[in-house]
């Protein structure tokens, strides 16, 4: 079965105007190692975050060359498990994603939820998502924390609780017939030269975090069918 890819995350995923976003990054990967027309990516939405409006209306990538059909994904600021546990049903079960790819958390545990309830919301997350197809399979990037756990212990705690938790999820909900995986955090990952705000990703923490997906992706779910050929650096 070709790969349906879906993109679900928050701010870190859904990118601003003007960002390549690490979404970007993985559709280089998956160029390169599956070639076109060998997945798709899918998603009920495509903009990004426009900071002046306070809105994802925008159209304007880095690279204006990324293809439309591309840039569809399940993303949005401020959004986290708490919010996309909703949607997920409806959006795999309306494009057809068979693989997710998925990075939340951080909002959830800044303003929403503890990591208990977080990790509740994940289990819900991932209910939905296999009723709308019991052959889904996702993998899970664990959360990266940012400069707000640096100046403030007790979040540090809860984003390393939540983390352990997730890990015990994703196996205890793993099976077969719709596998999980826990994508490893992004090697060498600097909040001071990775991000351009403590939190959110540049350039070079944008390819990092595709890296790690990529990593799980290939070694896990989706074994590309020659050798993964190195990703432009551009």
């Amino acid at each position: 079965m070709r790969p349906r890819f879906m993109f679900v995350g928050d701010s870190m995923t859904i990118g601003s105007a003007g960002e390549h976003t690490w979404r970007y990054r993985m559709w280089q990967h998956l160029e390169a190692s599956l070639g076109p027309g060998g997945y798709a990516i899918v998603g009920p939405r495509t903009t990004l975050y426009d900071p002046e409006a306070g809105a994802a209306v925008s159209t304007a990538y880095a690279d204006p060359a990324f293809p439309e059909e591309a840039r569809a994904h399940l993303a949005g600021w401020g959004e986290g498990w708490l919010h996309m546990a909703p949607l997920v049903g409806e959006a795999v079960a309306a494009t057809g994603a068979n693989v997710l790819l998925v990075s939340l958390g951080l909002i959830d545990l800044g303003f929403y939820t503890n990591s208990d309830q977080t990790v509740e919301n994940v289990r819900a997350f991932l209910a939905a998502a296999r009723a709308a197809d019991p052959d889904v399979r996702a993998v899970l990037l664990p959360v990266i924390p940012n400069i707000r756990a640096e100046e403030e212990p007790p979040f540090a705690a809860e984003c390393a609780r939540f983390n352990r938790l997730l890990a015990q999820t994703v196996a205890d909900l793993h099976t077969r017939r719709s596998p999980l995986v826990l994508a490893a955090p992004p090697a060498g990952y600097d909040l001071r030269t990775d991000t351009y705000d403590g939190t959110h990703p540049g350039p070079t923490g944008e390819h990092k975090l595709a890296a790690a997906f990529a990593a799980a992706l290939f070694s896990r779910l989706v074994p590309p069918p020659g050798r993964c050929e190195r990703v432009p650096s551009r």
